[in-house]
């Protein structure tokens, strides 16, 4: 009797070591709060771009889509350049001749001429009906500039008197903090990259073949990123912008190949705008200044949210936004039936 209650007082001691054991183990892998688990382990998807105030964000709900102004765009027919324009200086970077002005109401522009003006105007108004940020633009077909002197490769477009035609006027928005040049972002390496946000952006470039993403890594020529800082109470709201659209609507490419707001290159380019889907990724036509950058990572779950947004812009938006931006009708009919190509391409896959 005495051995038997031995035996059992020696399990019983054995058994309570053992759960001691296991409840230390326990709370060194478990004993952990949520949240502190949560900080332990890597999110499934990043979700970042939201409307928070002081994060970053590169996407904003458009609303409906169907109602949107493609004449007026972001900044609306009433905040449209107002003549009479007075001269301020002339702006000598970039690749394209611009200078920079005031109108009737007291608002700055940069006004832009060559072969990215209605491109520009165009493409960034696919963008902001797609929901991404882009500084209001507009294209005047001619005007005259008071108090013009002294101008360097802007002479070509404006003559002596002041006057002009074919411009891009884009705004200069008050109480907005620019980070540009060496303080822009880069499409491979930002806190946005992986979302769907952010992969809908990359859509938008490729779907208006604007192949000039260039970034902070490309300084010498010159960055088309930026991160406009918005105050918002107390904080400020970084948004993620792509602030050049000119490189769009005619054939991606390499140097000697590619062309902008060139019809007939990107209804050729159409039919290679999606090519298929491989390990669970779309391959794409397109070709940039950062190809793999700006095409890869892209699902058919991505290509689907957008749709949500370019897939209920109508024919006679898009045709009131080229003629809007200096397209002649043949452009128009052009332009329509091939970017309304590349959206079916979307939606079948």
């Amino acid at each position: 009797m005495r051995y038997m209650r031995q035996t059992i007082l020696m399990k019983a001691m054995f058994a309570t070591a053992l759960l001691l054991m296991l409840g230390m183990t326990r709370t060194a892998l478990y004993g952990q709060s949520s949240e502190e688990r949560a900080k332990k382990t890597p999110a499934k998807t990043k979700v970042l771009s939201t409307t928070q105030s002081g994060m970053p964000i590169v996407w904003r709900d458009p609303g409906t889509v169907e109602t949107l102004d493609f004449v007026g765009g972001l900044g609306g027919r009433e905040q449209a350049p107002k003549p009479p324009f007075t001269f301020i200086e002339e702006d000598r970077a970039g690749s394209n001749p611009k200078i920079k002005v005031m109108d009737a109401n007291g608002v700055k522009w940069s006004v832009k001429w060559g072969s990215e003006v209605n491109a520009e105007v165009f493409a960034s108004r696919i963008a902001w009906a797609a929901g991404y940020f882009v500084e209001p633009s507009y294209f005047v077909a001619s005007g005259k500039i008071d108090g013009v002197k002294k101008l360097g490769r802007a002479k070509k477009y404006v003559n002596s008197d002041g006057n002009f035609t074919d411009a891009r006027f884009e705004m200069k928005e008050k109480g907005i903090t620019k980070l540009d040049d060496k303080q822009s972002w880069q499409w491979d390496r930002n806190p946005l990259v992986g979302t769907r946000e952010f992969n809908g952006l990359k859509i938008i470039m490729m779907l208006v073949s604007n192949f000039d993403n260039k970034d902070v890594r490309d300084l010498g020529r010159g960055s088309n990123t930026a991160i406009f800082q918005y105050p918002v109470g107390d904080t400020v709201e970084s948004r993620y912008v792509v602030t050049d659209w000119g490189g769009s609507m005619g054939k991606w490419g390499g140097v000697f190949s590619r062309e902008k707001w060139d019809c007939k290159g990107y209804a050729q380019q159409t039919p290679e705008f999606i090519k298929g889907v491989k390990g669970g990724f779309v391959v794409w036509g397109w070709s940039g200044q950062h190809t793999k950058d700006g095409a890869g990572g892209i699902s058919g779950s991505d290509i689907k949210w957008l749709l949500q947004y370019i897939g209920r812009i109508s024919d006679d938006q898009i045709r009131v936004g080229l003629k809007a931006s200096g397209a002649t009708q043949e452009e128009s009919q052009c332009f329509t039936k091939a970017l309304r190509d590349r959206i079916l391409q979307m939606q079948i896959l």
